[in-house]
C-alpha cells in the first residue's frame, strides 16, 4: 500500500522512472465503491486551474455517482460526487477553475467562497484535491501555494504525467512534496487511469493527514492580517487569516465582520505593500518561490522536438488552424445528416408502431386522441431528432476534451476584436450551438460587463440544438436528397443556417459594442492546453449527460406543450362537423364499395379533421394572428404553430405534428408530406421556397426560447436586456422572413 510518506521518501523519483505510487497503480486491486446513500465522511473540495483535467479526474472518482445543481442564488453550476475509497465514503465538489485565489469572474468567486465556507448551503470543505497540470506546473504552482496556506489536508493529482515523459522532462515528486510542505503528490493519466489505485489509497487518509507545515514567505502579510483577525476576534466572529490576506491584497471584503471592526484599509495596505500594487507585489513574492521551486523539482527534455509536436506547432499557425476550424464545422453539420439516417428511420418506425398499436388498443374518442395524436404525434415528432443532436454534441464535447476549443478561442480572438469582442467570448458562443442557456452562464468567466453582456446578446443567434428539429423537418421536405461534388445539398444548407446564425450574432455584438456597449476592447489571456487523446469514459459520461437533459426536457416541457396544443386543436367540438361527417359517411356507403369506399372515408375524415381544426380554439388563435403574418407567406397554421412555440422553440414540430398528423400517423415522412401539400383557401401551396427559407431564416434569428430568456434576466440582474433582446430579434427574424418572401414571390 502506499502511503503519503512514501511519496516524500521517494527521493529521486522522477516522472522518467518507476515511482512507489506508479508501482502500486499498476498492481493494486481497484478499490470498492459503495452507494450514493451511504452517509460520508467528509467533503473534499477538488481544485484546480482551467484546463488541467479536473473534470476528469472527479468524473473517474466518482462515476455516475454525481449530480449537477447551481448554487443558491446564482447561476454558477455545482458538481457533487460521492465515492468510496478504502472503506471511507467522501463527498467530492468539483469547483470552477480558477488561477489564484484573486478572482476575477463569478466562476472563480464561487470557487474561492466555497473553499472559505461563504456559500450558504455548502459547508467548507474538510481537504482539498488539487488538480495540477504537470506539462505547466509554473502555473499550477502559484495556485498551490496558495491553497498550502489554507491549512487543511490536502494532496496533489499531477495530470498528463504521460505528456511529460514523452517530452522527455523529469519531476522529482518528493522535492515537490518537500516544497510544498509535505503534501502528498501523486501522478496520474485520466485518460487510461494510471496512477489512480494509488490516489484512491491517498483519499482513504486525507482526512488524517495533518495540514502542509507554514512557510513563513511574508512575514509583513502575516503579520498585518494576523492584526486583521484579532481585531475581528474581539468583536466575536473568527476569521481564517488567509481571508485577512485576501482582503489586504484584493481589497475585497471577506466578511461582514471586517466592516464594523473599524479597520483603515489604505492604511493597512500601505503598511505592507508601500506604494507597490498589492497584486502586483505577491505576484513578484510568488513567482519567485515558483522558479526556485521549479529548478528544485524539474528537469528540462531533451529539447528535440518529435513528429507529433511540429504538427501541433503547424496547426497552431493561422492559416492552418483556421482551414482546419472551418473543415470542422463543415464535416459536423454533413454528419448530422449523413450519420444520423439510419438512427432518425429506426426512432421513426418506433413512434409509428408505437401509435399504432396505441391506437389499435384505445377506444375511438378524447382518450385516443390525446395520447395518439398528443402525446405519441407531438412529443414523438421532436424525439426522432434526437440523433442529429446527439451528433452534434458528441463533436463539440471531443472537440473540448482533446482541448480543441481553447485552440478555437485562442484562433478567432483577432476576428473578435473586429466586433469589439475578445477570445473569452468564442467559448461561451461555441457552446451556444448546443444550448443558449449554458452558453449564457458560461460568460460568468468574462470579468468586463460591456463584452459579457454583448456576448450574451449575441448567444441566442447561434444555431442551438432546439433549432434542430425545425430545420431538420423543413430542409428534409423542401430541400433534395442531392450531392454536390463530394458534399450532401442538406448539408450545405444547414451549413448555411449555420453561417447566417453567426452572421447574425457577429452584426449585433458590432452594433451594440459600438453603440449602446461602447468602450475599450477587453484583454485576452489564454494558456492553451496541450492537445490530448479524449478520454471515451468521459466522453461517454458528458453525452450520457445531455441526452438526460434533452429526454428531461421532451418529458417535460414539450409533453406539457404537445398537450395544451392537442387540447386546443381538440376542443371545441362542433356538432355540425360532425353532423356533416356522419351524412357523408352514410351517403359514400350508400353508393360505394372496396377501396374507392376506404379512399372516400379517409377523406372525409381528413375534411372533418381540417374543419375541427379551423374552429378548435388555436385554429381560431392562427386565423386571428394571420393576417400579421399573411406578408410572410405563412398560413394560420404556421402563425399557430410559431406562436405555440415561443415558450420552446423545439416544440414547433411538435405542434405541426399534433396539428398536421392526425390519426396517429406522427412519423416524420408522413408529416413532411402534410406540409407539402398544405394549401391555402384558393388553392395555392403554403409551404413554397421562398416562404420555407424566410421561415428558416426566420427561426435562425428569432428569439423562442422562455429559459433563455430567464436566464438573461438572472445573469444580467435586469430585465431590460431580456426584452430588448426579445423584441431585437423577433423584429429582425420577421423583417428578414419579410424581405426573402416578398422578393423571391412572383
Amino acid at each position: 500500500m502506499a502511503t503519503p510518506a512514501d511519496a516524500r521518501r521517494g527521493a529521486g523519483v522522477t516522472a522518467g522512472g518507476r515511482a512507489a505510487q506508479a508501482t502500486v497503480a499498476e498492481t493494486a486491486v481497484p478499490l470498492e465503491r459503495i452507494a450514493i446513500h451511504r452517509k460520508a465522511a467528509g467533503t473534499v473540495a477538488v481544485v484546480g486551474n482551467p484546463n488541467a483535467g479536473k473534470s476528469s479526474v472527479f468524473n473517474r472518482l466518482t462515476g455516475l455517482r454525481q449530480h449537477t445543481a447551481n448554487y443558491p442564488g446564482v447561476t454558477v453550476e455545482r458538481r457533487l460526487g460521492r465515492g468510496t475509497f478504502g472503506g471511507v465514503s467522501l463527498d467530492l465538489i468539483d469547483l470552477p477553475g480558477t488561477y489564484s485565489l484573486s478572482p476575477t469572474s463569478a466562476d472563480e468567486r464561487i470557487a474561492v467562497d466555497v473553499l472559505f465556507g461563504r456559500v450558504v448551503g455548502t459547508a467548507r470543505p474538510d481537504a482539498i484535491l488539487a488538480v495540477i497540470d504537470s506539462t505547466r506546473l509554473y502555473q499550477g504552482l502559484y495556485l498551490l501555494q496558495q491553497l498550502t496556506e489554507l491549512g487543511r489536508p490536502m494532496i496533489v493529482a499531477l495530470t498528463m504525467i504521460d505528456a511529460v515523459e514523452r517530452e522527455g522532462r523529469k519531476i522529482d515528486f518528493a522535492a515537490l512534496a518537500e516544497a510544498l510542505g509535505g503534501v502528498p503528490v501523486y501522478p496520474v493519466v485520466a485518460t487510461s487511469g494510471r496512477g489512480f489505485p494509488a490516489l484512491n489509497e491517498a483519499l482513504a487518509r486525507i482526512l488524517a493527514l495533518p495540514p502542509p507545515r507554514a512557510a513563513a514567505h511574508w512575514p509583513e502579510l502575516a503579520r498585518a492580517a494576523e492584526a486583521v483577525v484579532e481585531r475581528v476576534r474581539a468583536r466575536g466572529t473568527e476569521l481564517h487569516r488567509v481571508e485577512a490576506e485576501r482582503w489586504l491584497i484584493d481589497a475585497a471584503e471577506p466578511s461582514a465582520a471586517v466592516a464594523p471592526a473599524g479597520i483603515d484599509l489604505a492604511e493597512a495596505r500601505a503598511a505592507v505593500f508601500g506604494a507597490e500594487p498589492p497584486l502586483a507585489a505577491e505576484a513578484r513574492r510568488r513567482y519567485a518561490w515558483v522558479r526556485a521551486t521549479l529548478e528544485r523539482v524539474e528537469s528540462p527534455g531533451s529539447g528535440v522536438a518529435t513528429q507529433a509536436a511540429r504538427l501541433v506547432d503547424w496547426l497552431n499557425r493561422p492559416w492552418p488552424a483556421t482551414a482546419l476550424l472551418i473543415a470542422l464545422m463543415f464535416v459536423i453539420f454533413q454528419a448530422v445528416f449523413a450519420w444520423a439516417t439510419p438512427l432518425v428511420d429506426l426512432i421513426d418506425a418506433g413512434v409509428v408502431g408505437l401509435g399504432a398499436i396505441l391506437s389499435s388498443v384505445l377506444p375511438d374518442g378524447v382518450l385516443e386522441s390525446l395520447v395518439v395524436d398528443g402525446v405519441v404525434a407531438g412529443v414523438g415528432s421532436v424525439i426522432v431528432f434526437l440523433p442529429q443532436i446527439l451528433i452534434l454534441f458528441l463533436f463539440i464535447i471531443v472537440m473540448e476534451d482533446t482541448g480543441y476549443l481553447a485552440r478555437a478561442a485562442f484562433l478567432v480572438d483577432r476576428a473578435m476584436r473586429g466586433v469589439g469582442l475578445s477570445g473569452q467570448s468564442v467559448i461561451p458562443l461555441l457552446s451556444s450551438f448546443a444550448c443558449a442557456v449554458p452558453s449564457i452562464m458560461a460568460t460568468r468567466v468574462i470579468p468586463n460587463r460591456r463584452d459579457r453582456i454583448a456576448t450574451i446578446l449575441a448567444s441566442p443567434f447561434m444555431t442551438c440544438s432546439a433549432r434542430w428539429p425545425v430545420y431538420g423537418l423543413l430542409i428534409g421536405a423542401f430541400v433534395p436528397v442531392r450531392s454536390i461534388g463530394l458534399f450532401n445539398l442538406q448539408g450545405l444548407v444547414m451549413f448555411g443556417l449555420l453561417a447566417l446564425g453567426i452572421a447574425g450574432g457577429v452584426g449585433t455584438a458590432l452594433l451594440l459594442r459600438s453603440s449602446v456597449l461602447r468602450g475599450e476592447n477587453p484583454t485576452f489571456i489564454l494558456a492553451l492546453p496541450e492537445f490530448r487523446v479524449p478520454n471515451a469514459r468521459n466522453v461517454a459520461m458528458k453525452l450520457l449527460d445531455r441526452v438526460r437533459v434533452f429526454l428531461r426536457r421532451a418529458g417535460t416541457v414539450i409533453f406539457m406543450v404537445a398537450v395544451i396544443v392537442w387540447a386546443l386543436t381538440y376542443f371545441p367540438r362542433s356538432p355540425d362537423v360532425d353532423a356533416a361527417r356522419a351524412a357523408a359517411t352514410a351517403e359514400a356507403a350508400a353508393t360505394l364499395t372496396g377501396t374507392a369506399l376506404e379512399d372516400r372515408l379517409a377523406e372525409i375524415d381528413n375534411q372533418a379533421q381540417a374543419d375541427h381544426l379551423a374552429q378548435s380554439w388555436l385554429g381560431r388563435a392562427g386565423q386571428w394572428v394571420e393576417p400579421a403574418f399573411r406578408p410572410l407567406g405563412w398560413d394560420w397554421r404556421v402563425s399557430a404553430a410559431v406562436i405555440a412555440g415561443f415558450p420552446a422553440r423545439e416544440v414547433v414540430v411538435a405542434v405541426l405534428g399534433t396539428i398536421y398528423a392526425v390519426g396517429g400517423e406522427a412519423d416524420e415522412e408522413t408529416l413532411r408530406g402534410r406540409i407539402r401539400s398544405a394549401t391555402h383557401p384558393d388553392g395555392t401551396p403554403v409551404f413554397t421556397l421562398p416562404m420555407v427559407f424566410g421561415l428558416l431564416l426566420f427561426y435562425a434569428w428569432c428569439l423562442q426560447c422562455a429559459a433563455t430568456l430567464a436566464v438573461i434576466r438572472r445573469e444580467t440582474n435586469s430585465w431590460r436586456w431580456p426584452i430588448f433582446a426579445w423584441s431585437y430579434m423577433t423584429a429582425l427574424g420577421y423583417g428578414g422572413a419579410l424581405l426573402i418572401y416578398q422578393l423571391g414571390t412572383p
